[in-house]
């Protein structure tokens, strides 16, 4: 499922990445570029802008919540996903990039010395080049989530 958000919904597009969704954003203010976009990629947009409609050929689901648990929620809800926990972390949450696993070696100059020290799993983002690791960002995630109850 390929998602694209509109610019109100930033910060639910990279959550949707953590989450490891397809999860595009658009940060224009042209509705006829979000819809083109939408139609050329074969996307569903998530908008809270009331003036876009489904009638235009395009998959459109409004987000009426303003918590960002609340719209976790919602866009599951709505769009009757279930989490995958094994496709959490696997996107970059600044480009929207697949993650790829990277030798732990290759990244020694790129990472804290004490990461590096502490953490044997590193990816990558193969187009903006940022490196991840597992830190407690995970347990942060994990807390949203059982607050979203998803």
């Amino acid at each position: 499922m390929k998602l694209l958000l509109g610019k109100e919904l930033g910060r639910l597009a990279r959550w949707l990445r953590i989450l490891g969704f397809d999860a595009a954003y658009f940060a224009g203010d042209n509705l006829s570029s979000l819809l083109i976009q939408a139609l050329r990629e074969e996307r569903i947009i998530l908008s809270r802008n009331h003036r876009l409609t489904s009638s235009s050929g395009v998959k459109v689901i409004l987000i009426k919540t303003g918590t960002l648990k609340d719209q976790i929620k919602e866009v599951m809800s709505k769009l009757e996903i279930k989490l995958d926990p094994g496709m959490m972390f696997r996107r970059c949450i600044l480009c929207n990039a697949r993650l790829v696993d990277i030798d732990k070696e290759k990244i020694r100059d790129r990472v804290p010395e004490y990461i590096f020290n502490t953490q044997q799993d590193f990816i990558s983002c193969p187009v903006c080049k940022r490196i991840y690791w597992q830190g407690s960002h995970w347990g942060n995630v994990k807390k949203i989530l059982e607050e979203a109850s998803c």
